[in-house]
């Protein structure tokens, strides 16, 4: 029996989405249509948060692998590209959400409490797979636990805690499954399981400390040659001071406890010398990777960022819906939701190709038969 033509309207389910705009109320005849706007933004930004979490587990479960094959690697780049678009899209829809006046809003803002956004489960499933710590998160009001917002007012769970739940279990986030992957990274050859590996990466590390001290002291030089007086000269020595014993602080994970330092030392040095020997075959789309993780993580601030200024906006520094401070609570969140910090924190180390550390043996890092 052959099955009966396929029809966009069916297969896409056009009618029953389009039947999804009536709020609280029976249709959405009976709304304004800055409160038809309203709900639709959300449900298309919740739509966009599905794809981006599919997309999350996958490049999650790549380099969850006890092996991630080098040809996989540029999938993993076209996931984390896709991801990136995908956040400019939601941060875009804000544009739309400002083309209310603050009365527009007010009109219908009341039909909202206590409900907030902060319930949205998708975007705390969002940050539990990126790997934002629980004890990173800002509370939102008088809750015990962001999991408490998402249950029902007597306490029972929902659909959305449960999935949160469950997103919790999930492991490993997406920071902790690149930091394995980091930590296995070849440098200078020499692989975690090699014998003598550890004596490697801290001689890898002190001649790339001694490469950034002496570009920094070169710069020191000229800054210093322009001081304006002895004050002024004492303030940019501190300062190239300071920078010198930051980079040696970073790479030698003193910010660490010892018994993580070792591990943390070794991440760190990958990503320096993932991002020093680009243009090696072996390290190109692992830069790739490096570079895609700063631009997610920039997206998502950059969405974070935007939220608070339509908000702002639109109702000012009035306390939200839900109880929590508003603008004041998005603020922060883009300040403190920080996740792949030490990928960011490479930035300030990097030097110039010219002055980069000899490389003993370059050839270890090109595609050949082994």
């Amino acid at each position: 029996m052959s099955r009966a033509a396929t029809t966009y309207w069916d297969y896409i389910k056009v009618e029953e989405m389009l039947s999804l705009q009536s709020g609280l109320a029976e249709s959405d005849a009976e709304l304004e249509n800055d409160e038809v706007l309203f709900i639709t933004v959300h449900q298309i930004d919740e739509l966009w948060f599905k794809l981006i979490i599919r997309e999350l587990v996958a490049i999650r479960d790549l380099f969850a692998a006890e092996h991630v094959a080098e040809q996989s690697l540029s999938a993993a780049v076209r996931g984390i590209r896709r991801v990136v678009l995908l956040l400019h899209n939601v941060a875009s829809h804000f544009s739309l959400m400002e083309s209310m006046t603050t009365r527009d809003y007010l009109a219908f803002r009341d039909k909202l409490s206590p409900a907030s956004g902060f319930q949205s489960a998708q975007m705390r499933e969002i940050e539990i797979l990126l790997g934002l710590g629980e004890g990173s998160r800002i509370a939102l009001g008088n809750e015990g636990s962001y999991l408490d917002a998402l249950r029902d007012a007597d306490g029972n769970p929902t659909a959305a805690s449960e999935r949160v739940r469950k997103r919790l279990a999930d492991s490993p986030s997406i920071k902790d499954a690149i930091d394995a992957w980091l930590y296995r990274t070849p440098i200078r050859g020499s692989r975690p399981s090699d014998e003598g590996d550890a004596a490697v990466v801290d001689t890898f590390i002190e001649d790339y400390l001694a490469a950034q001290a002496r570009q920094s002291a070169h710069n020191e030089g000229d800054a210093v040659a322009m001081a304006k007086n002895d004050a002024d000269e004492e303030r940019l020595r501190a300062r190239y001071s300071k920078e010198r014993d930051g980079a040696r602080a970073f790479l030698c994970a003193d910010d660490l406890p010892e018994a993580e330092r070792a591990r943390a030392r070794r991440i760190r040095a990958a990503i320096v010398f993932i991002e020093s020997y680009r243009e090696l075959p072996l390290l190109a789309w692992p830069r790739e990777v490096v570079d895609g993780v700063v631009a997610l993580e920039q997206a998502m601030l950059i969405f974070r960022q935007r939220h608070a200024r339509m908000v702002e906006r639109v109702i000012g520094r009035r306390t939200g819906t839900g109880g929590s401070a508003g603008v004041d609570y998005l603020d922060q969140t883009a300040l403190k939701y920080r996740v792949f910090s030490d990928i960011w924190a490479v930035r300030t180390l990097l030097l110039r190709r010219a002055v980069l550390p000899d490389l003993p043996n370059p050839d270890f890092y090109d595609f050949v038969v082994r």
